[in-house]
């Protein structure tokens, strides 16, 4: 299709003269659009499937990926035989451990906060969470039977002032009758370590203590609140929970991770698909400026394309010469773009921290957004649907001009050269 000569002649109408600077210029600002739009996509959408994983792994790494409780939410007394029969019916389950969840207030000095109260089992937590990494004082093992023990995240932690070795008062919703009347059920705590896991939802609001401390203190004997399973992969929680839903009697209630943060993720992909839309409007207009710079350029050259005519061009011979001009506005723009785009996305960390600290702000402060940091993960398949898309947008812009190019007439377009 593309020929030498109307290649030639469609990479010379590209280079700038003196009569039209004007449209070489436009033509520069039409691939300027394209590579500044191919750039912006690549790089928020890797922003996005970075946000996407690091909330993923931050919910996972303390939430879990099936859990399983009585459907009158009352205590789990039968929690080891049951996991015993789902180890053994499923091979996908690679950790399971049970777990009490109250909310309770915590009160230390002057301060009292609001938070969650989870009792693990410190030997069986890891199998399910990532806790364990996440401790910047003290360890999980810390917490022992009757020692009455607690893990602070550091959110909480700070809240209340509260460092290792200080006791915090643990006062529960549930009251006990005393001689002086009804009094809420107290117990303290020692602050055994103090965890971190990057999201303000945890760090601020959860405190961890031993599964047998949590089960005395809300008197629940040798029940659990539930189970909480882990999976060999993530994506195969929805699957199983069916598959135990039909295996496992009734009375209990069985939900998994996609079930508890369903708004959550199909939000971040709504808002992904939106930018998308979005951003492909920079390529858009930047394909409309190509529209109106082979426009002008049919325009200039309507002497040259009938002296092309009269020499024996066919209309499929001019349509192609302006038709490469799109092509190699295109290409270059989205060659640029992607290269530029790839390397701000692997090293946004980088780059977003050299501007935090010389405007000296943080873009995004931890108390109000789930990740305070710019992740940043590359899916090359996104790259190629943006360069193709943009590519095809490109070639489109050109299709107009270039078929008006091939209705010229060369008795009309030379009557008053």
């Amino acid at each position: 299709m593309f020929k030498p000569l109307e290649l030639y002649i469609g990479l010379r109408y590209l280079r700038a003269k003196r009569r039209n600077q004007f449209i070489s210029f436009i033509s520069l600002t039409s691939m300027m659009g394209i590579v500044l739009g191919v750039m912006a996509l690549i790089t928020v959408l890797s922003v996005m499937n970075g946000f996407e994983k690091e909330l993923r792994e931050r919910i996972l790494g303390m939430a879990s990926h099936i859990t399983i409780t009585r459907l009158d939410n009352g205590p789990l007394t039968d929690w080891a035989m049951l996991g015993e029969a789902i180890e053994k019916y499923d091979s996908r389950v690679v950790g399971l451990a049970p777990y009490v969840r109250k909310e309770v207030m915590l009160s230390f000095g002057s301060q009292v906060r609001g938070s969650l109260l989870r009792g693990v089992l410190p030997d069986r937590d890891p199998a399910v969470s990532d806790v364990w990494q996440k401790m910047i004082v003290g360890e999980l093992g810390d917490l022992r039977a009757g020692e009455f023990g607690i893990v602070l995240g550091v959110g909480l932690a700070r809240k209340l002032s509260a460092s290792i070795g200080d006791k915090v008062t643990v006062v529960t919703p549930q009251a006990s009758n005393t001689p002086a009347g009804i009094l809420p059920r107290l117990k303290r705590f020692t602050v055994k370590g103090i965890f971190e896991v990057g999201m303000h939802e945890y760090d601020s609001a959860l405190a961890l203590v031993h599964l047998d401390d949590a089960a005395r203190l809300f008197r629940m004997e040798d029940g659990v609140t539930g189970l909480r399973l882990k999976l060999t992969d993530m994506f195969e929680a929805v699957p199983v929970r069916n598959e135990l839903v039909d295996a496992l009697p009734g009375g209990y209630w069985i939900s998994d991770w996609t079930m508890r943060h369903a708004n959550l993720f199909r939000a971040v992909k709504i808002e992904k698909m939106m930018m998308f839309i979005i951003l492909m409007l920079i390529v858009a207009v930047a394909a409309f400026n190509i529209v109106s710079t082979l426009v002008m350029v049919v325009t200039d050259k309507q002497a040259d394309i009938a002296i092309l005519r009269t020499l024996g061009s066919t209309p499929g011979s001019i349509m192609v010469i302006f038709i490469i001009q799109g092509v190699v506005i295109g290409i270059i723009g989205v060659l640029l773009g992607v290269a530029s785009g790839v390397t701000l996305s692997l090293n946004l960390d980088v780059v977003v921290g050299w501007l935090e600290g010389v405007l000296g702000i943080q873009f995004m402060p931890g108390d109000v957004y789930y990740i305070n940091t710019f992740p940043s993960e590359l899916h090359w398949d996104d790259v190629i649907k943006i360069s193709a898309i943009s590519f095809t947008l490109s070639v489109l812009a050109t299709l107009y001009p270039a078929w008006r190019a091939s209705r010229t007439q060369p008795a009309e377009a030379l009557r008053y050269e």
